[in-house]
């Protein structure tokens, strides 16, 4: 029986489903998101997070919502270092626009109807008084007025929440200690939330859905430094540039560099971006991450199961000589692995003749999904190094089907009788294997 595409992405989204549960996420949601047709789905699919039991903050913006009522107003929107100056003029709009949103966001969030991914949720959007505000002063001579930032989180407030399922909303106005009320970023909000509550991922949106890399196509994976490299390039290119993408990028950085793990950027044009940024082991988007997604670490006895799955296709080819499991749980210990959101995605072993000073690079494997960003050149240049460390004069290798690629990586052919009395009794004249080595 054929298997479809359902059955196959459920299947794969399954490990990603029992990881999110109970995880705590911060979504961002920009005004300019707000205002696409695909809005709809973006709010059910946050729905359809909490219906599996992952726990929803979400920052809604207003930005370009509030410039066109300030605009049909006859008020001309003002910024001092990027930051809008917020007048009592513009704050009764203000309030006004992120009070109507609001409104309209939890009416998507309580929506029930049949033949809809609603049907049958019952949410409850809990807003409240979460965040307490202060206002940013005045700064070089301008007086910001209403426009503040973030004092103080109410962590235990928003937790009871959660802890009851159901979804903090939150908006750009917040009040202070003194009574009054502040226009905040939601990029601020976002942010503090996410650290405050040690949050494991936080989630924005953006019209190209990703960074752009040099190849044309969304990079997958950054560090906070060379995400901040990125954003400040593009603030020198063009100031209005991507509003969107830029103000995240300023909350991811901020939070991966006070421990939130992951911070996810991805489209709203995109249908189901959300989904397939969380639910797939590649994603669609851009992740700002403390840590790569990717370990190059040694094997352990429990990643038995993973190598098997790896090498086991390879061994019916002819490509690799059969192991038993028996066998690989007594030799665990030589392995090396490339590990991806707990997907053993490549291996390699170091086999050690001691008696002769050389090891042996053995059982390379990468799994057919990964093999376009040359992970065998890393398993590789791992285990020269650790023959390095166990200062073996060679490194050989057996091959029938990848010699060229050991010549490129700087090996040269060798004989049978060059290698070690233990390799030279075992040696398969019938597999004809070209021997390698290469001098370390």
């Amino acid at each position: 029986m054929r298997t479809t595409e359902l059955v196959s992405g459920f299947r794969q989204s399954a490990p990603y489903v029992n990881a999110h549960r109970g995880k705590t996420f911060v979504v961002m949601l920009g005004g300019e998101a707000i205002t696409q047709p695909g809005f709809r789905s973006i709010i059910n699919d946050i729905a359809l997070l909490n219906s599996l039991g992952i726990k929803v903050v979400l920052v809604y913006g207003a930005r370009p919502q509030i410039n066109s009522a300030l605009q049909q107003a006859g008020l001309e929107p003002t910024y001092h270092n990027r930051v809008r100056v917020t007048d009592d003029d513009s704050f009764r709009l203000i309030k006004q626009v992120a009070g109507a949103l609001q409104l309209d966001i939890t009416a998507r969030l309580s929506m029930s109807l049949s033949n809809t991914p609603m049907q049958g949720a019952q949410i409850n959007v809990v807003s409240g008084n979460f965040v307490i505000a202060q206002p940013l002063g005045v700064d070089e001579g301008v007086d910001y007025h209403h426009s503040g930032k973030v004092r103080r989180i109410d962590v235990a407030g928003i937790r009871r929440q959660l802890d009851n399922n159901g979804i903090v909303l939150m908006g750009p106005i917040a009040a202070s200690v003194t009574g009054e009320s502040f226009n905040l970023t939601a990029e601020d909000i976002a942010t503090q939330v996410a650290v405050k509550l040690k949050a494991d991922k936080m989630i924005g949106f953006s019209e190209i859905g990703g960074i752009i890399g040099e190849n044309g196509e969304i990079t997958a994976e950054l560090m906070p430094n060379a995400a901040e490299k990125i954003m400040l390039q593009m603030e020198q290119q063009d100031e209005d540039a991507c509003p969107g993408t830029l103000a995240f990028l300023h909350a991811a950085i901020t939070a991966c560099r006070a421990g939130v793990p992951r911070c996810h950027l991805v489209s709203y044009d995109e249908d189901g971006a959300l989904l397939q940024e969380l639910f797939s082991r590649d994603g669609i988007g851009t992740q700002i991450v403390t840590e790569s997604a990717e370990k190059l670490r040694q094997a352990t006895i429990s990643d038995i199961g993973g190598i098997l799955d790896l090498i086991r296709p390879l061994e019916q080819q002819g490509l690799l000589v059969r192991r038993s499991r028996e066998q690989l749980e007594m030799e665990i210990n030589q392995f090396t692995l490339i590990e991806r959101d707990g997907l053993v995605i490549g291996c390699a072993a170091l086999y050690p003749f001691p008696e002769e000073n050389v090891g042996e690079f053995a059982c390379l494997a990468v799994h057919p999904d990964y093999r376009d960003a040359d992970r065998g050149s890393i398993l590789l240049k791992a285990v020269i190094q650790q023959a390095r460390q166990r200062k073996y004069a060679k490194l050989f290798a057996l091959t029938t089907r990848s010699i060229h690629w050991f010549l490129e990586h700087g090996f040269e052919l060798l004989t049978v009788d060059d290698l070690p009395a233990q390799k030279k009794q075992l040696y398969n004249y019938q597999r004809r294997s070209k021997i390698l080595a290469i001098t370390l």
